[in-house]
């Protein structure tokens, strides 16, 4: 079993990647920021402008993200005991607000251009620019989102996301422009324009959606139900039940704490065996950068009918029927029975 030192040395350099990978997202953004406002100003295509914005966001957001993923970065202290992980949730919510305002401001300008066409100049220059900065979102969005996941980063997996939109919403609008440059149709400019601004206000709900669930700490349902269905997959005779089971994330740290009900005639010692081993198999399977937080209750009369233990030499009543926990059974507040 890993000690706490060795725990917060591994959490540390996770840490460290997180950063490293949110700044090289931020120092991208800003080029190809840049490069989008490059080709705006060689067109001045609405649609492009629509690109451009939505860089705008991508860098103001990457300097919130990695600074957020600096702050959840810190060891816990005095103050901060489960440490600093939710910056990370209030770093994505800035970052949804800002793609939802961003789109707000595309739709605008887009509807009026669309009343109002614009000239649109040197179509192909400002095509092969948008394209490569398609490219490059892509390949920085999913090295980016990949690393979130692995790490446990809600920062990372929103600001990959918001990067393979990018790319998916870009490559939208280098269509509607092959469009243009072929037919001359202004007004498709501002058509497209509409319709992936209507596709960044959804991306923007989405993670200000979750971002909000993880600073009202909502349960992880997908997650929990992992935990649960591992667990009966591998339940040991001595863990006769399980409840009050919870799970909830801080930065790239999930804290897990439940009641787990063992023989009542277990020592001390023999109890607390049995709380590292369910500690350890799940470390085996969710990682090592979790906190465990298991209290042990011995079990009742009524728990016999339930109990997988064999030799038990007190058993009051016979084996029925093996429960399969669920996320409603684990999370109830009491032990379980056949009535349960």
């Amino acid at each position: 079993m890993l000690t706490p030192v060795r725990i917060f040395s591994k959490t540390f350099f996770i840490s460290r990647i997180n950063i490293r990978t949110q700044r090289l997202v931020t120092i991208i953004a800003v080029v190809l920021f840049i490069v989008k406002l490059v080709a705006w100003w060689l067109t001045d295509s609405v649609s492009i402008l629509t690109d451009a914005l939505e860089s705008t966001v991508n860098v103001v957001a990457g300097m919130i993200s990695l600074y957020s993923v600096i702050v959840a970065a810190k060891p816990r202290d005095k103050n901060h005991p489960y440490g600093h992980g939710k910056a990370e949730f209030v770093s994505a919510a800035v970052e949804g607000s800002l793609i939802f305002v961003a789109g707000s401001v595309i739709i605008f300008e887009a509807v009026r251009t669309y009343f109002h066409p614009r000239k649109i100049d040197s179509l192909d220059s400002g095509i092969i620019l948008v394209s490569i900065t398609a490219v490059i979102n892509f390949i920085v969005g999913t090295y980016t989102m990949r690393t979130g996941y692995k790490n446990n980063s809600l920062a990372l997996i929103a600001s990959g996301k918001h990067l393979r939109t990018d790319t998916f919403s870009t490559l939208g609008i280098v269509a509607g422009l092959l469009l243009i440059y072929f037919t001359g149709w202004l007004w498709v400019d501002s058509v497209v324009a509409i319709s992936f601004a209507v596709l960044i206000l959804i991306t923007g709900a989405k993670i200000i959606r979750r971002s909000l669930a993880g600073i009202m700490d909502e349960s992880d349902a997908k997650l929990l139900a992992q935990l649960v269905e591992k667990v009966n997959a591998n339940r040991n005779e001595n863990w006769i039940d399980l409840h009050k089971l919870r799970i909830i994330k801080f930065g790239s740290i999930l804290h897990v704490d439940c009641h787990l009900t063992v023989p009542w005639y277990l020592t001390v010692r023999e109890a607390h065996a049995e709380v590292d081993r369910f500690s350890e198999f799940v470390k085996k399977e969710f990682g090592e950068s979790v906190e465990l937080f298991i209290h042990s209750d011995g079990c009742e009369n009524f728990s016999c009918s339930i109990c997988l233990k064999q030799d038990c030499q007190v058993r009051q009543h016979d084996f029925v029927k093996r429960l399969h926990w669920t996320i409603e059974m684990v999370s109830d507040d009491s032990k379980h029975s056949l009535k349960t």
